[in-house]
């Protein structure tokens, strides 16, 4: 079994504005080195959207205030810079979508490394998170997501999807702590 950890969404342009993505880095950041050590694949995804609005959907008025919010989701802007310490073996993905795979080469890389199982960590629970393990799901990945490793704005909808949404779509969910414990 060959596993990524696939962190989202965390991101000087997030974690600088709503505070309750701070929740998420000290577990994170603690998981890193283990995970490297176990030989996990890494992966850093981060949302950008063009200055010139060419991605944006019509009509979105959610998409609209993200672009509208200036540098903090503006390619190429000191927002969109991860907020976590990234190595070179480390894989650096960007989206314009919720979800990690959507419009991306994520499939294509963790196929290339022969990935058939991956943590989910980031922000939002009930964006990011989710659209990225529905879609890991439907890809034919076992999923795993990091309870302690992700949050949401509402403390409550974090609960619901952690405690009943995933597990009940087959996805295990454990704490950064637990994870790889196993001796993966």
């Amino acid at each position: 079994m060959t596993t990524a950890l696939i962190i989202g969404d965390l991101q000087r342009g997030i974690t600088g504005t709503y505070p309750f993505t701070g929740t998420v880095l000290p577990p994170i950041k603690s998981l890193l080195p283990r995970a490297r050590a176990a030989g996990a694949l890494i992966v850093f995804v981060h949302f950008a959207l063009r200055g010139n609005g060419a991605d944006l959907p019509p009509g979105n008025a959610l998409f609209e205030s993200f672009h509208g919010a200036g540098d903090t989701f503006h390619e190429g802007s000191a927002g969109t810079e991860i907020d976590l310490p990234v190595a070179d073996e480390d894989v650096v993905v960007l989206k314009r979508r919720a979800g990690a795979f959507a419009g991306t080469d994520l499939d294509l890389v963790l196929r290339a490394r022969g990935v058939d199982t991956v943590a989910i960590a980031g922000v939002a629970t009930s964006a990011m998170v989710a659209a990225t393990a529905y879609d890991a799901a439907d890809r034919g990945y076992h999923v795993t997501v990091l309870r302690d490793g992700c949050a949401d704005g509402d403390p409550a909808m974090h609960g619901f999807f952690v405690d009943k949404v995933f597990p009940s779509r087959g996805f295990e969910v454990v704490s950064c702590a637990e994870w790889l414990a196993g001796g993966e």
